[in-house]
């Protein structure tokens, strides 16, 4: 099973054909099995095709295959997912779990956050960095402690072991570890320590925050009161999928409204099959929640409230999926940050090249076309001419 984690140059360059339609092409994954065109012109089909390499790659890490939605189960409504999990199996995250009928939560409460943390200096390279008040100062005085960026100072980084979804590309997949033993951990109050003052933001990320988002939003709160009390900056973003439950939502947009902090939602793709190819999971209402999160930016108007990202993930996230999401984003608001993001090849995901320039060119002047103004592409460095 694990060589799917070791990296194959050599099938990067090589043609791979399509279970389905046949199509060869560098930029057909073997890993998903089909192509983006079937995925979305034949989606019963190739998506019985494709889910098969979460199945079996879930199971190495003692995770549900699938999100539980057995009737008589318990319901979990943290996040849009809403597993109904039977009895001693757990959710999706694998972070909640049904015992004797009762719902127990072995992370994400705020006595137990499964995390780990580090500070990252100022400026850091999150998403938002070509904007944000610890990098470039927006925001001054009320968000941000310097003009030009806050050097000297420090992001705490927390990195949450769970996740809603099941990136085939994922980055930091050892979360999956992590969710599996339920540790390492502290309770909110130990991490809010941490934020002292050579802390000017936090940052949940991870896995993702939002299976733990009860652990996060009490962190968030006792460093935020703390750092007002004290006279301090303490901006609260986040890094996310999106998949929050509407009503959470809303306590996370608060905080970030208050503080200066941004929240950045990694939109995958735009159509549900190659969505759902690519993560495992449904799109559920994470273009619903950056709909609601937009309407509340004009409360603050100094610090975009709501950013986006898009990895360009070769043959998959194409000119289509790029010019829908860009499309989505300009109805909400022209002036959206919108990062397109480098992809290369990582946890599962081996056999497709790292995101082309040309490539980036196209999704950068389709974004432009679609009204968007402020684009930006990160890890410029990935980018390569194998396609």
């Amino acid at each position: 099973m694990w060589k799917f984690f070791n990296y194959r140059k050599q099938a990067w360059t090589r043609k791979k054909k399509c279970k389905l339609c046949g199509k060869e092409d560098i930029t057909v994954s073997e890993v998903i099995g089909v192509c983006v065109n079937c995925l979305r012109e034949n989606p019963d089909e190739a998506l019985k095709i494709a889910m098969k390499i979460h199945y079996e790659t879930r199971k190495m890490f003692d995770l549900p295959s699938t999100p539980p939605k057995i009737e008589n189960g318990i319901r979990c409504s943290l996040c849009d997912i809403e597993c109904r999990i039977p009895r001693e199996e757990k959710g999706f995250c694998g972070l909640v779990k049904n015992e004797n009928g009762k719902l127990v939560r072995l992370g994400g409460t705020p006595d137990k956050g499964v995390l780990e943390w580090y500070y990252d200096p100022l400026p850091t390279n999150c998403v938002a960095n070509w904007f944000c008040p610890g990098c470039k100062g927006l925001g001054y005085p009320n968000y941000a402690v310097r003009k030009n960026g806050e050097k000297g100072y420090y992001n705490l980084a927390v990195f949450y072991g769970a996740c809603n979804l099941d990136c085939l590309f994922c980055q930091n997949w050892s979360y999956r570890q992590m969710a599996a033993k339920a540790k390492p951990f502290l309770s909110a109050e130990e991490l809010a320590e941490y934020a002292d003052k050579r802390v000017t933001c936090i940052c949940f990320f991870g896995g993702d925050p939002s299976p733990q988002v009860v652990h996060a939003l009490e962190t968030a709160k006792i460093a935020f009161n703390r750092a007002q009390n004290e006279g301090r900056i303490m901006r609260i973003c986040w890094e996310t999928n999106g998949h929050f439950n509407i009503h959470i939502l809303k306590a996370v947009v608060n905080l970030s409204l208050r503080s200066g902090g941004i929240i950045k939602f990694d939109l995958k793709a735009w159509s549900s099959p190659v969505y759902k190819a690519l993560t495992g999971i449904d799109i559920g209402n994470v273009f619903k929640n950056a709909e609601y999160i937009v309407s509340r930016a004009s409360e603050r108007p100094e610090v975009p409230l709501f950013t986006a990202s898009t990895l360009l993930v070769p043959g998959y996230v194409d000119e289509y999926e790029i010019r829908m999401i860009a499309r989505f984003l300009a109805s909400l608001d022209k002036n959206i940050p919108f990062s397109l993001l480098a992809f290369h090849p990582d946890y599962v995901l081996y056999d497709l090249p790292p995101t082309s320039v040309n490539h980036a060119e196209l999704a950068i002047k389709i974004a432009k076309e679609e009204g968007l103004r402020n684009i930006n592409i990160g890890n410029k460095w990935v980018l390569s001419n194998y396609y």
